[in-house]
């Protein structure tokens, strides 16, 4: 009889430690995902960041060196097409804005306490992003789609050879108009990956949730 106790007990024992041993494997899971969510999300941050300066900036200096087409020797044709450039100024915002609001609830303490805030925020944020990042591009395509009017890239790349003492500098605006275009391309795989580890990440933790309720329900016999 004690046999057949101390039997019971051993297993009870080791089927009390298999569990804890799994629960913190999920633990450990949910820990990396959440890692390497936030890492995503703070890259697509930075990237988003940069997208809107160089766009950005793109605008500002064609703002300040374009003059009527009244004066002599313009800079800038009559009829151009600034639509492409303000596509990735809005997409990159909206990206900006979805990530920041991301990372703040990765890393403020109050936030990430609400839980259900936190993972709503989790998942909403890059979806928000991959739509910012799919606008930008999408739309830069779509109204570059015009061989009437030229374009920020196809016009200052037209003259990138021809060097500039003062703004604008062709050759330094065309570098800046493709590395903001192929930022933005990156951002959509990017923002792919962020929501991927979000969604994984929120199955994680409520299959914990579920598992954490079992062993906590007694069992009636």
């Amino acid at each position: 009889m004690e046999k057949s106790s101390r039997s019971q007990g051993s297993a009870s024992s080791f089927e009390a430690e298999s569990q804890d041993l799994h629960l913190q494997s999920k633990m450990r899971t949910i820990r990396m995902v959440d890692s390497a969510r936030a890492g995503v999300t703070v890259l697509a941050l930075l990237m988003g960041l940069t997208v809107l300066g160089v766009a950005g900036n793109t605008l500002r200096v064609y703002e300040s060196t374009h003059v009527a087409h009244e004066f002599m020797l313009p800079l800038w044709p009559d009829h151009f097409n600034l639509r492409p450039t303000v596509s990735l100024v809005i997409g990159s915002v909206i990206v900006l804005v979805a990530n920041l609001i991301a990372v703040c609830f990765s890393h403020v303490g109050a936030l990430r306490a609400k839980s259900t805030l936190h993972t709503t925020a989790t998942i909403i944020a890059p979806m928000l992003g991959l739509t910012g990042a799919l606008i930008a591009v999408i739309f830069y395509y779509a109204v570059n789609a015009s061989e009437v009017a030229d374009t920020f890239i196809s016009w200052t790349c037209r003259w990138k050879d021809i060097p500039m003492s003062q703004a604008p500098h062709w050759d330094t605006l065309c570098q800046q108009g493709h590395a903001g275009l192929y930022l933005a391309i990156l951002l959509i795989p990017v923002e792919v990956a962020a929501l991927a580890l979000a969604a994984f990440q929120l199955k994680v933790e409520r299959y914990t949730d579920r598992y954490l309720g079992a062993r906590k329900t007694p069992v009636l016999g």
